[in-house]
């Protein structure tokens, strides 16, 4: 078992909170002694969006994409209530408990704690975390239970579609509930920035490398050739947001802490909400684990890259996507860790 697990996440993703913590602890330490350098960086702004920290989000999301394997979809058919359990969780559930639980902490649990105006921010943070169903990490969580990796991409390969149509309009309406006005035209921009070019390069080059090459070829030799990447991209993407977000931190530093509360709660409970239903539905483990971590674990590169678009790179709600990223990995390790010790709550496999 260890040696699958070691075999399933690599160096970088196994530690990635700790990188996370020393990527803020450098930012936090530019911001403070070298604050021409997020100055400069401020500069460089195309429609409210910051152009390096684009280039460096798209260096985290192109390579995720290329996972992505459309054609799968002509499968769905095959065994759909699994399928039924991943769209119900992820988008007529997460969003909505995401808000309940980040509004009932953030709003009365934590009310001596944090101003209304930050609650509200964090609330808006929030949302866009859970709103964000995963899409790459998620193949970690499935190897790592040894899920079906066929039906994994096309829970993926459909959340992605559906990303396109639903994200937009749920983030709007509940960050209206909220009471936080966003442009629309700003939040679909974000989402063709982030998803849709992305999405779309990573399909080309996938069909491009796959009919020159073959199959084989592209999975086993061009998707390796980009290597740690995506989390080079991301602790890249944190220092400079860190960077930014200097003073907050400094002045709240209790708040990292009170913001990952309702978020590792929202994280088990849709795990747990996603994987008894699947029990109740009789599907087999290798279905029913990640059907549970795509729902629990979040696309907070998206998360990320939306906040900072709507929001700014200084705002709050950036602040509150990156603690998302902190408590990520160590919490869906402890899941994937009970899923592979109820595997005996499934008996049909």
């Amino acid at each position: 078992m260890e040696k699958s697990k070691n075999a399933g996440i690599g160096f970088f993703e196994k530690y990635l909170s700790l990188w996370v913590v020393l990527c803020m602890v450098t930012g936090v330490l530019i911001g403070k002694f070298l604050p021409a350098i997020p100055a400069f960086l401020g500069r460089f702004e195309y429609a409210n969006v910051s152009v390096p920290i684009a280039i460096l989000i798209w260096v985290m999301i192109y390579p995720m994409m290329l996972k992505v394997d459309f054609q799968s979809i002509k499968n769905v058919g095959k065994n759909p209530k699994g399928l039924f359990v991943t769209w119900v969780t992820n988008w007529l559930i997460k969003p909505f408990t995401m808000f309940g639980i980040a509004w009932l902490f953030f709003f009365v649990v934590f009310k001596a704690f944090i101003p209304p105006e930050l609650a509200k921010d964090y609330l808006a943070g929030a949302v866009l975390l859970g709103a964000a169903p995963c899409t790459a990490m998620v193949f970690v969580w499935s190897h790592l239970t040894k899920g079906n990796p066929a039906y994994t991409v096309v829970q993926v390969a459909t959340n992605d579609l559906i990303i396109l149509i639903a994200f937009t309009p749920i983030v709007a309406f509940l960050l209206g509930i909220g009471g936080v006005t966003i442009p629309w035209d700003t939040l679909i921009f974000s989402v063709v920035l982030f998803v849709v070019i992305p999405l779309t390069g990573g399909f080309l080059t996938r069909k491009t490398v796959v009919k020159k090459h073959g199959l084989d070829y592209f999975e086993s030799s061009f998707i390796p050739k980009f290597g740690n990447i995506t989390i080079a991209g991301l602790l890249l993407t944190l220092i400079i947001i860190f960077s930014f977000q200097g003073d907050v931190i400094l002045n709240n530093p209790l708040h990292i802490v009170l913001i990952a509360v309702p978020l590792i709660i929202q994280t088990f409970l849709i795990f747990f909400l996603a994987y008894l239903v699947s029990r109740a539905l009789k599907l087999p483990h290798p279905i029913a684990a990640p059907a549970g971590m795509i729902g629990a674990s979040n696309f907070f590169e998206l998360a990320v890259a939306v906040a900072i678009t709507l929001f700014g790179t200084k705002s709050p709600v950036a602040l509150a996507t990156i603690v998302g990223v902190l408590v990520e990995v160590p919490v869906m390790l402890i899941l994937v860790k009970i899923a592979n010790n109820t595997k005996d709550w499934f008996k049909n496999e």
